[in-house]
Order: structure tokens, then sequence, then C-alpha cells
């Protein structure tokens, strides 16, 4: 990692590429294979490090342009996008670099070379790119775990394809956080023989110099409290799969009045309230008591939202006129989300109530929508705990269930038999 000149307002400026991208993936960034897969626990520097290497090889190698690729477009604007911004940043090029909001892209202007955004919810988009200069020869898929169909990732593959000029390579770059071992991914490149073509790589929070020592007392507290997690979130190895809470769930596409037409459905909403380090999470969900389904509709999931924050989000989503279940443990946080306007009422929880809970959902057929990624996320490693010998025990994880949670809450009217009855879901997407 050599220094690069940049010429800047008629200024020649030196960066050095180790000051600024710090140790740990220098064979990451070397390499020129087909695959460069990237499993990374928490504060692993991975996703930086890509927006890094994109940005600064794009200008290095005229006529590359790369596609960015997520599950879902919408959440591409809070991760990638915002991740290759900060590295223009970084890199101290923002004069050279344009980006758009709608649709989401980044053209490099001295070339007119780009980086487009696509979302898998629109394979059309994806198979359907024509670039204005250079060739399509770089993919990078953020969070490869959401993708659960490796077909899926076939058809992305293919579609870097055609000829690249000498100088040019194509590559595929896949990150994500630990995921289940069961995941396609762990076996097409983790557990591949040997191939020159194939980079597999775990890195973890200790590769993150910037790191703080107030950082580092939160890994440490974790590996002493909750071993258990730390082996994923903190060394970055594969998640527990063993004891899943719920297996009685499936990804399918679905429209509102599809489902309305063969089910009686009502709504349920459930919010699960966080800030810093965990997120705030809304459930959108319909049932039919009767049929025994469940579908999982939408969702909301993100840190450091305040309570006024929350309030604009679900009203933004169509949802602020629907009655929805919160989080009893944060009496303030509702009296304020109804003074903004919003519905909402505690959960009543009582004694057992997340067992109680958990069995009347396990007796429901779940059916989410692809866009809920986080969801399927949780649901997928959503466990139940153990003992320190190993031995399982009758109360699920405390951990990664935000949505879990709200769903219970959301919930909650039909599992305890209220004669509540929410009113028909009207908003959303």
């Amino acid at each position: 990692m050599k220094g690069k000149r940049i010429l800047k307002n008629e200024k020649v400026i030196k960066i050095f590429l180790l000051a600024i991208i710090g140790k740990g993936y220098k064979t990451f960034w070397n390499f020129k294979g087909r695959y460069r897969c990237c499993k990374g626990s928490r504060a692993s520097k991975k996703s930086k490090t890509t927006a890094l290497w994109y940005i600064y090889n794009m200008m290095k190698c005229p006529g590359a342009n790369t596609l960015v690729v997520r599950k879902t477009y919408r959440t591409l604007h809070d991760s990638c996008f915002t991740e290759l911004k900060w590295a223009v940043h970084r890199l101290q090029v923002d004069h050279l670099w344009n980006f758009k909001e709608s649709p989401l892209e980044a053209v490099y202007k001295p070339t007119g070379q780009k980086i487009y955004f696509r979302g898998l919810d629109d394979p059309l988009k994806v198979t359907s790119i024509t670039v204005d200069v250079g060739y399509l020869c770089w993919m990078w898929i953020e969070e490869a775990y959401e993708i659960m169909n490796e077909s899926d990732f076939d058809m992305l593959d293919e579609s870097i394809r055609g000829e690249c000029s000498d100088n040019l390579f194509k590559q595929i770059t896949l990150t994500f956080n630990p995921w289940n071992e069961h995941h396609w991914l762990k076996k097409r490149f983790f557990d591949a023989p040997p191939d020159p073509d194939i980079l597999a790589i775990t890195t973890n929070y200790r590769c993150n110099e910037w790191l703080d020592k107030a950082d580092l007392r939160v890994f440490e507290r974790m590996r002493k409290n909750n071993p258990r997690r730390y082996a994923v979130a903190g060394l970055g190895g594969w998640g527990i799969v063993e004891g899943l809470v719920y297996e009685n769930w499936r990804e399918q596409e679905y429209t509102l009045s599809e489902v309305r037409s063969k089910y009686e459905l009502e709504s349920a909403l459930g919010l699960d309230f966080g800030y810093t380090n965990d997120p705030s999470a809304l459930f959108v969900g319909f049932i039919d008591k009767k049929n025994k389904k469940l579908f999982v509709w939408d969702e909301m999931y993100k840190k450091g939202l305040s309570n006024k924050k929350i309030s604009e989000n679900i009203s933004v989503m169509g949802y602020s006129k629907e009655k929805i279940i919160a989080d009893s443990a944060e009496p303030k946080s509702i009296d304020d989300l109804k003074e903004l306007g919003l519905r909402v009422r505690p959960a009543e929880k009582g004694k057992d109530s997340i067992n109680n809970g958990i069995q009347f959902i396990q007796d429901f057929e779940i059916i989410i929508h692809p866009r809920c990624v986080n969801f399927l996320t949780e649901i997928s490693i959503y466990t139940w705990d153990k003992d320190k010998f190993g031995k399982k025990l009758n109360v699920p994880i405390d951990d990664f269930n935000h949505l879990m949670d709200a769903m219970r809450y959301g919930l909650e009217p039909y599992s305890r038999n209220h004669k509540v009855k929410l009113k028909t879901f009207r908003g959303g997407i």
C-alpha cells in the first residue's frame, strides 16, 4: 500500500494508504481473484476498508465501474452509500466525486466512471445495467448473509461478464457479519478447496486500531459475561444454529391484496426501544388466528433514534394511525410517542409472558416478506439459552432479539385472548 499523489485545488497532496486504512487487510486489499469473501465481527472495519478500496481503485483504474448490491434497495443509503461517501472524504477527494440521491449513484467526475446501487428486490435492474464508460467489472455485495438462496447469488455472478481491458479484472466482494454455519456462504467459500479465485477470511475488532479504550472495554465485558456472544460478535465465528426458538417460518414474497383475499387479517404492530448499541425495532405483521397464519410485512430497525425520530420514521412508513404495543420498560418513551401523535400503549407482560408469547407464535406458520431482512436475520439465530455446562435453558437468549421481542408485544392481544380488536392495516408500502 504505497502513497499516492492526488491533485486537489491545483495542489498536489500525498496520502499514505497504510495510515488511512490501517492494518489487518493487506491480503484482502491486494487479492485479484474472482471472489473476495470477508466475514467480520462488529467493529472489524470490513465495510470501511471495502469502501476505501473501491474509491481508491476506481480512481487508479480508468474504465472500472462498480455495482453495489444488497438484498433490498432501501437499505443501501444508510450503509454502502454512506460508507463510500465517508471513504471519499477520508481520501480527501470530495472534489472529484459526485454522489446522487435519486437514484443512488456515485460518479467519478474526471472520467465519468460510476458506482451503481441496486437491490435484489428489483432483479431486472440488477441484470440490465449498461455502463456509459468502460466496463462493469467489480461488484460489492454487502451483508451477503441476507441472500438466503444461492441461486440469487449465481444470478449476480453471471451479471459480471464480458471482456475487460488488460489493466482490469473481474471481482465480486462479499462482506457480512457472522451467520449460522448452514448458510451456503460457508460451504461455497470458506469450506472450498484451495482455489486461486477464492479468498475467504475472517476479521475481528482486534485489527481495528482506531477503537478507543471504551470500545475495547465493551468487548472485554462481552468476553467475560457472555462468551457465547463474544465468539460471534467479538471474534467473528459462525453463529449458533442449534436450539432455534422458531423453525415454523419461511421467506416468501406476497402482496397485501393477495393475502387479504384468502385470509381474515388483523394487524399487529410492536415496538422495542433501543438507542446507542441496540436498534429501535418496529414489527409490522398480520395475523389470521383461525388459519394459524402470521404474515411479517414490514420493519424498522435503526440505532441512534430519539423518540421524535422514531415517531417520524413510523409516520414516513405509513403507520402513524396504527395501534402499536411497545416495551413497557420505557414508560417515558411511550408517553413521548403519545404526545407526538402515535397510538402507543405498553405491553402488559407479566409472569412467563416471554415463554407464553413464544408458545403462541410457535403454533403459527410465519410467512416473512423478503424485504424484512433484519427480521430474517434475528429469527434465523434466535435460540434457547444455555447454562455454563452447555445445558439448554427454558429461556431464549437475550441478544439479537429486538424484532423477536417487538413481535411478541404486537401479538400480545391475541396471545392473551384479549377482546381488543386492532383495526385493519391502512398504511405502509
